[in-house]
């Protein structure tokens, strides 16, 4: 059994396809012409498809993932990715549908790049056997995905999890989303990085204050992570009074910061996740990396495909 996976974003395009494993048959990659207008922005997603398509593993495709930057509507399957501006409610996966090579009857599943990446860690990486988990990237934004009842949790719409979008400032900065304070105004690698510019630091633009310079001492460095530690902490710590946890995977750039970041993250747990039922949640990190945005498709892919054949089988009651 092969699934079909793919990954786009705003700098990059790739597919592969997916053992069973969870192993890559073959992957292939274009950039994204991101500002460009949106037919030429699909020719690209459709010249990944043409390189899948003639691999022979191609013809025992049993189902195709599409993870995408958001936000999405996975009913409609349409997408708004941020970070590609031609896309407005965009009909994705009718129009990876329609190539020429996509099974007949196969209908492409839908997901957020975080839920994707929530959907590959609960398959293969540090959320593996868990039940309850939150799952975040933590980078250039902040996303998440939820599992529930050892099962992905999209939600309707497919954006359920979305961590970064949670208010832990009433009164904190406007984020893009329109909202005062969210966790991505306070915790991203660009909110991290201006913090720390604010105070002074110095660096080219867009460079997120490393590791190294927060522990070495470089004050203004450690407070930009300390700032971030508590507002992931806070949300955090209201997800998991919500839907009570077993366990928080966090991956992305800024999760590369290891102590840095995981260190005054688990400190600050304790000023917000105070009852009992809340205490002591495991926060680790993300075990996979490179092409957990393929994996993930192809994991929530095959779980969706399966789900529908059981609702056709279940008898009637």
């Amino acid at each position: 059994m092969v699934y079909g996976a793919l990954d786009i974003g705003g700098t990059k395009i790739a597919g592969a396809l997916v053992d069973e494993e969870g192993g890559l048959l073959v992957r292939v990659e274009r950039a994204t012409p991101a500002r460009r207008p949106a037919q030429e922005l699909m020719d690209a997603v459709t010249a990944v498809l043409d390189e899948l398509a003639a691999h022979p593993a191609w013809d025992a495709l049993s189902c195709l993932g599409i993870a995408c930057a958001g936000p999405l509507d996975t009913a409609a399957g349409t997408v708004s990715p941020v970070n590609i501006p031609a896309w407005r409610r965009y009909p994705l996966v009718e129009r990876v549908r329609a190539h020429p090579r996509t099974p007949l009857g196969l209908r492409p599943v839908l997901v957020g790049d975080a839920v994707a990446m929530t959907a590959a860690e609960h398959w293969l990486g540090a959320a593996r056997g868990v039940d309850n988990a939150l799952c975040m990237v933590v980078s250039t934004g902040v996303g998440g995905g939820l599992v529930l009842g050892g099962r992905l949790h999209p939600g309707r719409s497919g954006n359920a999890g979305h961590i970064g979008h949670i208010t832990v400032d009433l009164d904190g900065p406007l984020c893009a989303c329109g909202a005062p304070g969210c966790v991505e105004t306070l915790a991203s690698g660009t909110a991290i990085a201006a913090h720390a510019r604010a105070a002074g630091w110095t660096a080219p633009a867009g460079t997120t204050p490393d590791a190294a310079a927060a522990e070495a001492g470089d004050a203004r460095a450690k407070a930009a992570y300390e700032r971030a530690a508590q507002a992931l902490a806070a949300a955090i710590a209201a997800t998991t009074a919500l839907v009570e946890l077993d366990l928080v995977v966090i991956g992305g750039g800024v999760a590369q910061a290891g102590d840095t970041l995981f260190r005054p993250l688990r400190r600050r747990m304790a000023d917000y996740a105070v009852l009992d039922f809340t205490r002591d949640v495991p926060i680790v990190p993300a075990r996979l990396a490179l092409d957990a945005g393929l994996v993930g498709a192809a994991a929530a892919a095959s779980a969706a495909v399966g789900a529908q054949a059981a609702q056709v089988v279940a008898p009637r009651p």
